[in-house]
């Protein structure tokens, strides 16, 4: 397929949605909205289609495993369902009558979304839920290996607007094969482009022209300090850590743990099924995980039987091993345990205490991760505050799994998302997580109103009192 065949592909698949779009929002209300919205929930939540879509992305991807995906695709649409029930995405949304201003919905338009093949459903179906709630159309370009999942995906949803009549062309997807070529005519035609996974891709986006949401990368570093609960914080980490083989931007990358509890955390993480490998092997082991410069397949969102064996650690660690943990001292480009790894295997670090701890984690976040999360295991709150004051994070996690808590939980009061926006740190337009707000903007109706203007000694007579004039 030439160029030009690859472009007209895309051109053709948009101008229907556009076309869709404007007869969504034309005759449109919030019951309308919300009902394709719905839609496209149970579409992936139904439990023989989850199941389905679970399998079939672990088969044609090779990432994480079926029975977790099918959590994930069930929480985390669950979760947006809860978010969005009740919000007003259609006519008027606020009335400020003492500015004479109303404020109305409307739709950004037609969406495009980049997904990676890490969560090939539970990302489209967040940005297709979040699309339709606000009266968008959208399409997605998946990633070639996530690109069966999502077509399968985009097949339930029709199914479930036939039973009500929806236009399918409200929701679609780039055909495969996808290329470089089809994903950037989207980046460039779209209304909004939503990109989600690779880092080049973001920067496409960015750089297409198309206002544009990109994510930044994830390496979260997690520290554990002498006031932890020991026991707790191990088995929210192992839990994180093992969750869907790690396939998460939220899994835990490094563990900093202060010298006063260092062996009685080491001794609990195995009693969760963590193998403490020592410093000695170090080498050993990045060499495995990284033995042509690029990141072993071998290991990436594998089960553990198939990373143990990928390390070369056979029986020199416990059946029961769930993940590995190195541990080591360097961190930046040199010394590659300490960036994100993709897998069931985390880096340890001793710190000689929080302030060695906290000094260490921005040191990892400067080389990767800046602005996306970090996580404290302490019962000490003030120390909360010295993380999101001192470090370059958008979001400090305190005493939970961190890959379930970043990307919103029923225990804590984030948006359901499966991106997080890094903010400047990270070079993204956003430093929350994504959610309906972001498919939605607003026109505002201004009215004259009686003239507000201050006297000059209202504004500036603190400051002459001070300073003089």
């Amino acid at each position: 397929m030439t160029f030009q065949d690859e472009t007209r592909v895309v051109d053709e698949i948009v101008a229907r949605g556009r076309e869709a779009q404007r007869e969504f929002e034309s005759r449109g209300s919030q019951q309308r909205f919300d009902r394709a919205a719905t839609a496209a929930g149970w579409a992936i939540m139904e439990p023989s289609r989850n199941r389905m879509l679970a399998e079939l992305a672990v088969e044609t991807t090779g990432f994480g495993n079926a029975a977790d995906k099918i959590i994930k695709n069930h929480r985390k649409t669950l979760g947006l369902l809860r978010d969005i029930a009740g919000v007003q995405t259609f006519g008027v949304v606020k009335e400020i009558p003492e500015l004479g201003m109303t404020e109305i919905a409307r739709p950004v338009g037609l969406i495009g979304s980049v997904v990676p093949s890490t969560n090939p459903a539970a990302t489209p179906a967040n940005n297709i839920i979040n699309s339709l709630k606000c009266g968008n159309a959208i399409v997605i370009s998946p990633s070639p290996k996530g690109s069966a999942c999502c077509k399968a995906l985009i097949e339930f949803v029709h199914a479930e607007f036939d039973r009500f009549g929806e236009n399918r062309d409200l929701v679609q997807m780039i055909p495969s094969p996808g290329s470089k070529a089809k994903t950037q005519r989207l980046l460039e035609t779209a209304d909004l482009a939503i990109v989600t996974g690779s880092q080049d891709n973001v920067r496409r986006a960015y750089s297409s022209g198309t206002p544009a949401i990109g994510v930044g990368v994830g390496n979260v570093p997690a520290i554990v300090d002498e006031t932890a609960d020991l026991a707790a914080a191990t088995a929210r980490i192992a839990r994180s850590k093992c969750f869907d083989n790690a396939t998460s931007c939220s899994s835990e990358n490094a563990l900093l743990v202060v010298d006063d509890v260092y062996d009685d955390f080491c001794a609990a993480l195995r009693n969760e099924g963590g193998a403490i490998v020592p410093r000695t092997q170090e080498q050993e082991i990045v060499d495995r995980i990284w033995p042509d410069g690029s990141l072993n397949p071998g290991v990436m969102a594998r089960d553990a039987d198939v990373v143990i064996r990928e390390l070369g650690l056979g029986g020199g660690i416990p059946a029961s091993t769930r993940f590995v943990v190195v541990e080591t001292e360097g961190i930046g480009p040199g010394f590659r345990l300490s960036g994100e790894k993709l897998s069931r295997i985390a880096a340890l670090y001793r710190c000689r205490d929080f302030s060695h701890a906290l000094e260490l984690t921005g040191r990892i976040l400067d080389y990767q991760g800046r602005g996306h999360s970090v996580s404290l295991h302490s019962g000490r709150d003030d120390r909360t505050y010295v993380l999101a004051k001192e470090l370059p994070t958008c979001r400090v996690i305190v005493n939970q799994a961190h890959c379930f808590a970043t990307g919103g939980s029923f225990e804590n009061g984030l948006p359901f998302s499966l991106s997080m926006g890094c903010g400047s740190w990270g070079r993204n337009s956003i430093d929350d997580n994504l959610h309906w707000r972001h498919f939605m903007q607003r026109t505002r109706i201004v009215r004259p109103i009686e003239a507000r203007e201050p006297a000059l000694e209202d504004v500036f007579g603190p400051y002459w009192a001070e300073f003089g004039k």
